[in-house]
Order: structure tokens, then C-alpha cells, then sequence
């Protein structure tokens, strides 16, 4: 499916229509009384769904012209192996490359490195449907012990005159931080059949299947896993209420709402300015849908909603002039759940990815179906524990 302008401008003019519409039933319900306020919520909660629908077709759009743009290579020993690649997962046939590493050395539990070209487009489709990729930083390592030293300040400065004696500085604090490393797997199925036919994108359909499942797991991990053989997720870090003057390193600030479900302006307004100016160029929201539902309803002082939709490709929707991430894997509103970061995440996360994926080729444990055992190691670290925010509902 080719994409153009004049589909981004019918979602567009979609988006619009339904949002002036919501607003508009919306502030009816909003002063309305009995058997009428009631009528309205059915018709404010369906033009919801809708913005949701239509914002859905925007992104999935922007998805299908960024793979329309994906180039090529033209590297000739990347291009022979993946002949032999192409070879080996149709017919098993590893001959074309079993003495060609081009990713990566001999790997103990069998299996071959992947083709450069298709290790490249798995991670770039994960990025383009994962949100923790999208906004976090990414780095790719040839070993899995990668380690980073953070400074936090503490070097000594001061004025002097021109010809008055230089005193002695303070060294600064180094902290020294390990990114959590797990191996991750795939195990997609395809029978014979379909794989020597011609017409049949092998490498397509393995390039999909695998990013999916990958993705799938990675955003959970990336967002709450515990550390313990996957990443350490953001929300898996301490939690306090302190100020980053007086909070340790690898603590993120939380701020309570008043209410367990809901979430005001004010709050909103609180939790954007608890991050430092510095940090706030290139901040965004994060949420699951839900939650963008229920903030899309909110106003200001002045009577306007604070939310606006996006209506250009590229772009997002924003609250209070900040975009917004939609992340399903984000806690859903409840008693005491951490239903909203706030932050830069490029600068407070990073993702770090082994070099190179792996595959297997197993024709036998499953009968007439070919699976293809494929695996990667990758890893998480919070690298700055002032550039995300936490907003948390209350706990009763």
C-alpha cells in the first residue's frame, strides 16, 4: 500500500471534524443536569473512541511510509550472505555461510548471525512500533558487559582575579552504572510449503514476526521489568517524593494525584514544572489510551481544553503543549498506579542492544511446521534519574 499526502490530509480532516464534535457534546454533558447529563455520556464516550480510531489510522500510515522509505545496501559481502542467508532458511542449506561472520563470532549454542541488512531492519520496525524505542536512547555494543560512568556534579568553581592564586578544585562524583542484560527470543513458524514458494518473502515475513515478538516483550521489560534476566524498566526504579536536590541517584521523583482514578490541569501543570527547564526542551507525556481519553475532557482556567490532536504526519498529539506517547503497557488508572511519566527519555533511559540476532533453524520438533529459534541480548539502565517524572494516583 502506497502513501500520500491526500491520506494523511482524509485522516486529518477526520480528526478534526471528530474533535470539534467532542468538544462540543462534551461541554453539553459538562452542563447538563439528570436524564440528559446521562444521555450525553454514551454520545461523549463513542466521539472518544472515535478520536482514538482516527489518531490510530494516523499512526498506522506513518508507519507504512517510513518501511516505504527504508533503504538498501549495497555492500557486496552483505549481499552474499544473504543469498546464502535466504538459502539456509528456506532449504537448510547453511553451506553459503557457516564460514562467513559477518555480524558476529561462533556462538556456542548454534544458530548463524543474521544478515546486516535484516538486523537493521528488525530493530528500525521495532522502533517505529515500540514507544519505549522511539523516545528512549539506543545504543548498540559489541559486549554485553557495557557500563557507563555519570557524573554528579561536585567539582568546585569559583571567581579570581587575574593574577590572584588558583586554588585547589573538588574532584566531581563518577557513578558508575550497568545496564541489565537479558537474552530475548523469538520463535516464529512457517511450513515448507510456503517457504519454496517463490512469491514468498521469507526474509519479510521473518523480519516482521520477529520484531512483533520482540516488541512485545522488550516495551514491558523496558518500561517494569524487575532486571532479573531482562532489562530494569523505568517503574521498577525507587519511587520518592523528594525534590532532585535532596534524592539519591537512581531515585525518580513521584507526585501523588488527589484523586485514585483521575487526574486535574493543576497536576498536569505540577508535574511539568517538577522537571528542570533544561530537561523540558524535548520532554513528552506517556500514557495508555484510556488515560489520553480521560485528559482529552480537561480544560483550563479559561475554559479551552488543554488537549490538541495532531493533524500533520510526523507529529502528536500534545497536552499542555507537550506531546504524547500512547504506551498500552502503561499501568491502567487505579488505586495507587503510576498512570503517567513525564520527561525527557532520551536522556533518562537508554536501551542498549548486543550487536547482531540470531537464528536457528529447527525442522524437527514440529512437524511439518520449520521454526526459526531466534534470539538477541538486549538491555536497560536509567542513565538520569532527574529527566523522568512520575505522576501516581492516590492510594485510597
Amino acid at each position: 500500500m502506497a502513501v500520500d499526502n491526500q491520506d494523511f490530509k482524509e485522516v486529518a480532516d477526520g480528526i478534526t471534524a471528530k474533535f470539534t464534535e467532542f468538544k462540543a457534546q462534551n461541554d453539553k454533558h459538562n452542563e447538563a443536569i439528570g436524564a440528559e447529563k446521562a444521555a450525553l455520556v454514551a454520545k461523549v464516550d463513542g466521539l472518544n473512541e472515535k478520536l482514538t480510531e482516527f489518531e490510530g489510522f494516523k499512526s498506522a500510515l506513518e508507519l507504512l511510509q517510513k518501511q516505504q522509505g527504508r533503504p538498501g545496501t549495497t555492500d557486496a559481502a552483505n549481499d552474499e550472505y544473504k543469498k546464502g542467508f535466504a538459502n539456509f532458511m528456506r532449504k537448510g542449506d547453511a553451506s553459503g555461510i557457516e564460514h562467513k561472520d559477518v555480524n558476529l563470532g561462533a556462538n556456542a549454542d548454534g544458530g548463524f548471525a543474521v544478515p546486516e541488512e535484516l538486523d537493521r531492519a528488525i530493530l528500525e520496525l521495532e522502533r517505529n512500533i515500540s514507544p519505549m524505542r522511539q523516545l528512549c536512547n539506543s545504543i548498540t555494543v559489541g559486549s554485553e558487559n557495557y557500563k557507563k560512568l555519570v557524573n554528579l556534579g561536585g567539582a568546585a568553581s569559583g571567581w579570581v582575579g587575574e593574577t590572584a592564586e588558583r586554588p585547589k578544585t573538588d574532584s566531581p562524583t563518577l557513578v558508575q552504572i550497568t545496564a541489565n542484560m537479558g537474552e530475548i527470543y523469538a520463535n516464529p513458524a512457517a511450513t515448507q510449503r510456503s517457504l519454496d514458494d517463490i512469491y514468498f518473502d521469507a526474509e519479510a515475513w521473518l523480519q516482521n514476526e520477529v520484531a512483533i515478538e520482540f516488541n512485545d516483550k522488550e516495551g514491558l521489560a523496558f518500561l517494569s521489568g524487575d532486571g532479573t534476566n531482562k532489562p530494569k524498566g523505568i517503574l521498577a526504579y525507587t519511587l520518592a517524593a523528594t525534590a532532585d536536590a535532596g534524592r539519591a541517584f537512581g531515585t525518580l521523583q513521584k507526585q501523588v494525584a488527589a484523586s485514585t482514578t483521575a487526574v486535574t490541569g493543576d497536576e498536569l501543570i505540577d508535574l511539568i514544572h517538577s522537571l528542570k527547564a533544561g530537561y523540558r526542551l524535548g520532554a513528552s507525556f506517556m500514557m495508555n489510551t484510556l488515560k489520553v481519553a480521560q485528559l482529552r475532557k480537561l480544560k483550563n482556567t479559561e475554559g479551552d481544553y488543554i488537549y490538541s490532536p495532531s493533524l500533520e504526519a510526523g507529529t502528536r498529539s500534545t497536552i499542555l503543549g507537550y506531546s504524547i506517547t500512547e504506551n498500552e503497557d502503561m499501568p491502567s488508572s487505579a488505586a495507587n498506579s503510576n498512570s503517567i511519566l513525564f520527561g525527557n527519555f532520551n536522556r533518562g533511559y537508554t536501551i542498549v542492544d548486543r550487536m547482531g540476532t540470531r537464528i536457528l533453524r529447527d525442522p524437527f520438533t514440529n512437524k511439518p511446521y520449520i521454526h526459526f529459534y531466534t534470539t538477541r541480548r538486549t538491555g536497560g539502565m536509567l542513565t538520569d534519574s532527574n529527566a523522568i517524572k512520575v505522576l501516581s494516583q492516590a492510594a485510597s
